[in-house]
């Protein structure tokens, strides 16, 4: 998979990108992600991506030109088309089952945005899906690009040490996952449960499924509809 990131601050992403599993998935040959510096792509010498909306109001609205430049510059680079996200609160709420479904693609193209927002135009010309990690207002679209890419990237074949890693988690089945346990048995007075130590495997997965419902019952009761 190639993924490319459109934004301001490429410098943002040297440090998430440069270790644990993105690191090595791209070490490994699993994905290549490439970082593209919209400000390249300006033609004053104040290298200027923004201007104030039409209308009035507050902020700073980036403008289409570098926009639409940068993005063209970046999909010739590949033959693969790429499917073209921009990150913005006004978007569908990025959840497990969109991270699988981006995780079938051989292309991902994201567009970080900042300052008041984009030009509606570069949406409307460009046919790009608009995605939100939450319910909430970043900076800018860096933060979110780094939390999909990673979700997405981790579940790439190869990407994991053991690729069951991330068929037994949260969301995988559409519970939170159950409570997990290392050594000692036991921690200041509190036990490993009986069942984990039992080797008895039915049981086990039983209890696992038992606690994951509970837990996603407590946790997050909107799941379970």
């Amino acid at each position: 998979m190639r993924i490319d990131i459109l934004t301001l601050f490429p410098d943002m992403f040297a440090s998430p990108l440069d270790f644990s599993i993105l690191k090595r998935a791209q070490t490994n040959g699993v994905v290549e992600i490439v970082l593209s510096n919209i400000r390249d792509f300006t033609q004053d010498s104040y290298r200027k991506v923004d201007d104030k909306p039409y209308g009035g109001g507050s902020g700073m609205v980036m403008l289409c030109k570098p926009m639409f430049d940068c993005l063209e510059s970046v999909q010739k680079q590949d033959a693969r088309k790429g499917r073209l996200i921009v990150l913005t609160p006004q978007g569908k709420k990025f959840d497990q089952q969109m991270a699988k479904e981006f995780a079938t693609e051989e292309r991902l193209i994201f567009i970080a945005g900042r300052y008041e927002g984009l030009d509606e135009r570069i949406i409307i010309g460009s046919e790009a899906e608009q995605v939100s990690i939450g319910d909430y207002v970043l900076t800018g679209g860096e933060l979110a690009a780094m939390v999909i890419v990673d979700a997405v990237v981790r579940l790439l074949p190869g990407a994991l040490g053991d690729d069951e890693s991330s068929a037994d988690e949260s969301f995988s089945d559409g519970l939170l996952e159950y409570p997990q346990y290392t050594r000692p048995e036991v921690f200041r007075d509190m036990k490993v449960p009986d069942v984990l130590l039992s080797g008895n495997h039915a049981e086990i997965e039983k209890w696992r499924r038992q606690q994951a419902i509970e837990r996603t019952k407590k946790n997050r009761p909107d799941l379970l509809k």
